[in-house]
């Protein structure tokens, strides 16, 4: 079984500060309305795009809603190999709450 982690979201960014890349697993509507800055919106149309040349023991965030789907999809990414895999506990909200300053839209 793959091995993924649940960490903080000060626990990622400060992964962030050192070239970690996160990806938001929520609709691209929800996406668009507001995300953390440095995220790509991750989904199952572009998952193969993403995520082909990315270094295997590249640090990877999945941020979701609540912290609960991004475990799933950690848990996903691990098993094609990747070594260095988190959800975010608490999910968007929670990153939300935390830095509103982070929070960018794209519409």
């Amino acid at each position: 079984m793959s091995e993924y982690q649940c960490i903080s979201c000060q626990q990622a960014q400060q992964l962030l500060s050192n070239n970690a890349t996160l990806f938001d697993i929520r609709d691209t509507g929800s996406f668009e309305n507001g995300h953390p800055s440095q995220a790509k919106n991750l989904n199952n149309d572009n998952i193969q795009q993403l995520l082909t040349g990315i270094d295997k023991d590249q640090n990877l965030l999945i941020l979701c809603y609540h912290g609960n789907s991004s475990k799933s999809a950690a848990q996903y990414i691990s098993s094609l190999g990747f070594t260095a895999v988190a959800s975010i506990d608490g999910g968007f909200e929670a990153w939300q709450s935390l830095f509103p300053e982070d929070i960018e839209a794209t519409k």
